[in-house]
């Protein structure tokens, strides 16, 4: 009857002892599977690298989502990690961009957060108020909040001090979230050239031309378009101080130009120089009555910071270059010889 008794309970240990076993043998197979799933790289292509959770979505909708867009082979694994790591509930809505080295604990991460990815717009250097508007109408990713982009209603919305839409938006690169409005692209464009052009100002050079900032603005655009090469900038610009303190016209071709409008066909000529315009710096002395493009920052500290020089003339030399000239005699020779071609 011991004996008995003994082997059952001999046999009983054993059979704790491999369920034991198997069950830890299980968990660790369950664990490696988990942990080698974590940093498994995630199927990202050019097609579903970009995606959108939309706001009230729960845990199974947006794997469902990505299992048909083929990012995650399946939805248990993820539902699973998401449990584990107690995000189930802390999932975001929004708009993402996944890089192809992505992995499920990445995502995961990336979803929790909130971290939506960001588009960009370019504004570039001497471009004007229309090629910005074009810009917000043609990016699908802002919000398009105005029926109409008037001058007027812009500077009443941005709450700029100017009376003039025209070069008061900084050229650079800006990056926005999905559906940032239009009105805050601008707001911020606008302040960014405020901020620029007031710290240029505080650092400005001594017996400058200029009423006020807007002069500088002004004399940076005009700038802008005048000069290829950025070193040369402080030249340029020196040189339209010389004219300004002498009350001599500008004589710019750009400020001509934008006066034109639309009647420009891509030929500035002589006659196009008589013809009177408020841009017309040949017809009319001093600074025209706006900015004529968006200046970079280098033309704005050229303009509050210009090189000291005796020349009053320029000209491009046709390699990017112009050649600067202190008498009227010498402009006319490098007009000849550099313009002219003889």
């Amino acid at each position: 009857m011991f004996k008995n008794l003994g082997s059952q309970l001999i046999f009983k240990n054993f059979l704790n002892f491999c369920f034991k076993r198997k069950f830890l043998l299980i968990t660790f197979f369950v664990l490696l599977w988990l942990i080698s799933y974590l940093y498994l790289p995630l199927n990202v292509t050019e097609d579903n690298a970009s995606f959108e959770i939309k706001s009230g979505s729960n845990l199974t909708q947006i794997t469902n989502q990505l299992v048909e867009m083929h990012v995650l082979e399946d939805s248990f694994r993820f539902k699973l990690l998401s449990f584990m790591f107690g995000k189930s509930e802390s999932l975001k809505r929004g708009h993402y961009q996944l890089n192809k080295n992505i992995t499920p604990l990445d995502l995961l991460n990336m979803l929790a957060s909130g971290k939506e990815s960001l588009f960009s717009m370019t504004l570039i250097e001497g471009q004007t108020y229309d090629d910005l508007i074009h810009l917000i109408k043609s990016n699908k990713h802002i919000k398009k909040t105005l029926s109409n982009y008037d001058a007027s209603t812009i500077l009443k919305l941005i709450h700029a001090d100017v009376s003039y839409i025209e070069g008061i938006f900084f050229p650079d690169s800006y990056y926005f979230y999905k559906n940032t409005s239009d009105v805050d692209i601008l707001k911020n464009a606008h302040n960014i050239l405020v901020n620029k052009l007031s710290f240029y100002w505080e650092n400005r050079s001594d017996d400058l031309p200029y009423d006020d900032m807007y002069d500088a603005l002004i004399m940076a655009s005009i700038i802008e378009k005048e000069v290829l090469l950025k070193e040369e900038s402080p030249m340029v610009a020196g040189v339209f101080v010389n004219r300004l303190k002498k009350g001599m016209p500008l004589q710019s071709d750009p400020t001509v130009i934008y006066g034109m409008k639309d009647n420009f066909n891509g030929n500035l000529r002589r006659k196009d120089l008589r013809q009177d315009s408020s841009h017309n710096t040949y017809t009319r002395r001093g600074l025209p009555p706006t900015p004529i493009a968006f200046p970079s920052q280098s033309s704005i500290e050229a303009a509050l910071n210009p090189a000291i020089t005796d020349a009053y003339y320029f000209v491009a030399m046709g390699d990017g270059r112009h050649y600067f000239s202190k008498t009227l005699k010498e402009h006319n020779w490098a007009v000849r010889k550099y313009q002219k071609k003889r």
